[in-house]
């Protein structure tokens, strides 16, 4: 059963979580140390980070698992570890979601290239099927595929989930604006590329996450609209474009400003509103207010 879609189709607006990284850093992740690791080593500070963005008012909560295929994993030495961490991830996040919230099993690039041989489709679809079954078996309502730039990949990697789960399957990819007022992304990939391909390739949710503040996911989300009228689509901005202040990352969108967005993006067609690098909990209870509000 497709909930999370089928509550879509009753017309709600959706508001998922906001960043992990920064979340995990905060309470001691150190530089080069595997963020999937946490999820056997220090599980509680993992299910406060759910747990957090639950409180805060988001109606979907995704899973410490964004780096767990066993490409990333393997340069830290878990190679033999994908099962077990990423499983730990999607139970620590159903925890934290109850029966009454949903859950996204997060799965990011493997960071390795097609194009440049590195590694084989075959490859690939065998990565993302063992680290799919994972999330599954912890309890996920969805597979999220999410920050990828390769559209190949991308397609193999909801081709693999659809094949191998009985989770809903969703894929976001990430752009740029480049010169001329284009999105594309790092591999050249438009919106609307991404939008013909991930949906024939059998996704029930599509679109765009990091690289960009609200005010540009509004016009990525009206190219998707042009193209497809009825996919569901989701948004994950960032909290604007990072500054490097005084040897720091920082992202300059406060919560209010973020939220004063929300009726925009909506109105271009977004049916799911969540944060991603730089947003806190606070940022996530602002756009809840605004989708309640709207």
């Amino acid at each position: 059963m497709k909930k999370i879609i089928s509550a879509l189709q009753n017309g709600h607006i959706l508001v998922s979580d906001g960043a992990w990284g920064t979340f995990l850093q905060q309470k001691g992740l150190k530089p080069g140390e595997c963020p999937e690791s946490w999820n056997i080593s220090r599980p509680n500070d993992v299910l406060d980070i759910a747990k957090s963005y639950i409180a805060a008012g988001a109606n979907l909560v995704e899973t410490n698992s964004f780096g767990g295929s066993r490409f990333k994993l393997e340069k830290y030495g878990f190679g033999d570890k994908v099962y077990e961490f990423n499983k730990a991830a999607a139970e620590i996040s159903r925890m934290a979601a109850g029966s009454d919230h949903f859950v996204l099993g997060s799965v990011g690039p493997t960071g390795e290239l097609l194009m440049m041989g590195e590694v084989t489709e075959g490859d690939l679809y065998e990565a993302f099927k063992e680290q799919s079954i994972a999330l599954e078996a912890g309890g996920v309502d969805a597979i999220m595929i999410e920050t990828m730039t390769d559209l190949d990949e991308a397609r193999i990697a909801v081709k693999a989930a659809k094949e191998n789960t009985n989770c809903e399957v969703f894929c976001t990819m990430t752009f740029q604006k480049i010169i001329g007022g284009e999105f594309r992304t790092m591999m050249g990939i438009s919106p609307t590329e991404m939008a013909e391909t991930i949906v024939e390739a059998g996704a029930d949710l599509i679109g765009t996450n990091c690289g960009n503040g609200m005010e540009d996911m509004i016009e990525m989300v009206k190219e998707i609209r042009r193209v497809n009228a009825t996919i569901p689509v989701l948004v994950h901005a960032n909290a604007g474009m990072p500054c490097f202040v005084d040897g720091k990352t920082t992202y300059p969108e406060t919560p209010e400003d973020m939220a004063a967005r929300v009726d925009e993006i909506i109105a271009a067609g977004a049916n799911i509103v969540g944060g991603c690098c730089g947003t806190t909990p606070e940022h996530i209870r602002k756009i809840r207010n605004a989708v309640m509000a709207s």
